[in-house]
């Protein structure tokens, strides 16, 4: 007989970012209907849904009701860096452990938190030091007005100051805003190389269809001549964006049908793809034994079961392969492959050579 084990599922089915909640919401589904109905698994899935509607005040009393009045202790939830850091108090009293399947901004890592996305050692930095040779090192960066948006960029403007090259503009939105008209005046004005798009939802949207309109009118902002970069951006939200999506260049661990993941070439998105992979690899790790079903997450990765495991027992995040691709045709076209590698979200390991003196040629209209 399997054993029955409630899982918390914490994810907004609406809001600024419902897209990226139901992907993660997909992943997890599909994964707990594989566990229910593998007979080599001895664990039973049962999922305790709360949907916090994209209200930041409810993430924490959702998450501390899943950890009180069920006997789920495990959560895959949470879409904004905003949500997380709202959970985790709740987490350390109760002895929960989250596992968070989209990309974040790094300098974290909780002993109640399995990072199943990348973070800036595995999608900004690479992506820029691609980004440098090609196109240039003079940015613009555009924000939403929380922690993703702040750190992203902060981290950006280090890098690229570091590499000889020069912010042009910097400016944020609240989530949600749509006043992104003073952005493209500002980059029309300025002409940057690059942009780095680290917006969130409805503003993103807004942002890239004012921005490719700019392009049909000013060759200097076509993407061949200064792309939008983004490391959140993922399929699931290529419908909103319909053909304004063209020519974005994103960074990931995942494309659909690119990727270095055996089994997972079909899903949708990196999100739907790691949702996915965090309830298996909680199958995994808790069907090693009975006892594993209530141990704090410390204790389940030292159990020796976990040596074959993707997550780091330190720091909790997980080694990903480092893709970038661009949207062509509507679809993502992976450009360059890097190997995989661990999580590091202090960025504490020697950095990566960029290849700053490599020598490209690009037709500037």
């Amino acid at each position: 007989m399997k054993r029955r084990i409630e899982l918390g599922l914490l994810y907004s089915r609406s809001g600024s970012y419902s897209l990226i909640s139901e992907a993660c919401r997909a992943g997890a589904l599909s994964a707990i209907a594989s566990v229910n109905s593998d007979p080599s698994i001895d664990v039973c899935f049962v999922p305790v849904e709360r949907d916090p509607g994209g209200n930041i005040d409810l993430y924490g009393p959702m998450c501390e009701e899943i950890l009180r009045d069920t006997s789920a202790r495990h959560v895959i939830g949470c879409v904004t860096s905003w949500s997380r850091k709202e959970v985790i108090p709740i987490l350390e009293r109760a002895g929960g452990t989250l596992w968070y399947a989209v990309p974040y901004e790094g300098f974290e890592a909780s002993d109640h938190v399995v990072y199943m996305h990348a973070c800036p050692n595995q999608h900004l930095l690479p992506l820029l030091n691609w980004t440098f040779p090609i196109y240039g090192r003079r940015a613009y960066l555009t924000g939403s007005n929380y922690i993703w948006g702040w750190e992203m960029n902060r981290l950006a403007r280090e890098t690229i100051t570091a590499a000889g090259g020069s912010v042009l503009g910097e400016r944020y939105l609240s989530i949600g805003s749509l006043e992104i008209g003073r952005m493209i005046e500002e980059i029309q004005v300025t002409q940057p190389d690059f942009i780095l798009n680290s917006l969130i939802g409805p503003s993103s949207y807004e942002f890239l269809a004012a921005y490719s309109k700019l392009g049909q009118s000013h060759s200097a902002f076509l993407p061949d001549n200064c792309p939008v970069l983004s490391c959140n951006l993922t399929e699931c939200e290529l419908p909103a964006l319909g053909q304004f999506s063209e020519g974005l260049v994103a960074a990931g661990p995942y494309f659909r049908g690119e990727t270095d993941w055996p089994g997972f070439e079909d899903f949708g998105s990196s999100h739907e793809a790691a949702a996915y992979a965090a309830v298996k690899e909680l199958a995994r790790l808790l069907s090693s034994s009975d006892a594993m079903d209530t141990v704090s997450l410390a204790q389940l990765l030292t159990d020796p079961v976990a040596s074959i495991g993707p997550i780091d027992r330190k720091t909790h995040h997980t080694t990903l392969p480092r893709l970038i691709a661009q949207v062509r045709n509507g679809t993502f076209q992976v450009l360059h492959r890097g190997s995989a590698v661990a999580g590091d979200p202090y960025l504490a390991k020697p950095r990566e050579s960029p290849g700053y003196d490599q020598k490209h040629l690009r037709v500037v209209l």
